[in-house]
C-alpha cells in the first residue's frame, strides 16, 4: 500500500529511519562540539583516561544523546518490523513521523532547557511508538 514517500524507492518508515540515524549524527556531533567548547582540543583528541564531567550546554546535549539512545533502538525494531511484516499502513506512517519529528524538536528543547515543552515533546514521541506498536498488534 502506498502511503507516502520521503525518501524515494523506499517505504515512509523505511525513510524515518534513514532521516532517524541522520539525526543521531546530528546529537553526536552536537555533544562532542560542545564538550569540545568546554574541555578544550587536547582533551577531546586524546584518550580521555581522566573522566571530565561535561556541564552547562556539554552536559545537556551528553543528556539529549542519551536519551535519544534510549528510544532510537525502540524506533529502529518497529520500522523493521513493519517493514518486514508488510504492516505498514497510515497509522505506522503517523507514529513514526510523529517519533521523528518530535526528537527533532526534543534537541533544542533540551539544549535550551525548556523543561515543559521538553517533556511534552518527549512523551509526544512515545505516541508515536504505541501507534506503531498498536498497528502492529491489532492489524
Amino acid at each position: 500500500m502506498e502511503h507516502g514517500v520521503i525518501l524515494p524507492g523506499i517505504s515512509l518508515e523505511m525513510g524515518y529511519l534513514v532521516l532517524a540515524t541522520v539525526l543521531l549524527l546530528v546529537h553526536v556531533s552536537i555533544q562532542s562540539f560542545a564538550l569540545k567548547a568546554q574541555t578544550g582540543n587536547r582533551y577531546t583528541i586524546g584518550s580521555r583516561d581522566e573522566e571530565i564531567r561535561p556541564t552547562g550546554m556539554a552536559a545537556r546535549a551528553k543528556r539529549a544523546l542519551n536519551n535519544y539512545l534510549e528510544t532510537f533502538p525502540a524506533f529502529i525494531a518497529l520500522a523493521l518490523a513493519v517493514e518486514v511484516t508488510g504492516k505498514a499502513d497510515w497509522w505506522t506512517s503517523l507514529g513514526a513521523a510523529l517519533w521523528f519529528w518530535t526528537r527533532v524538536a526534543y534537541l533544542p528543547a533540551y539544549m535550551s532547557g525548556l523543561p515543559w515543552a521538553r517533556t511534552f515533546i518527549w512523551n509526544a514521541s512515545m505516541v508515536g511508538l504505541v501507534v506503531i506498536i498498536v498497528r502492529l498488534v491489532v492489524s
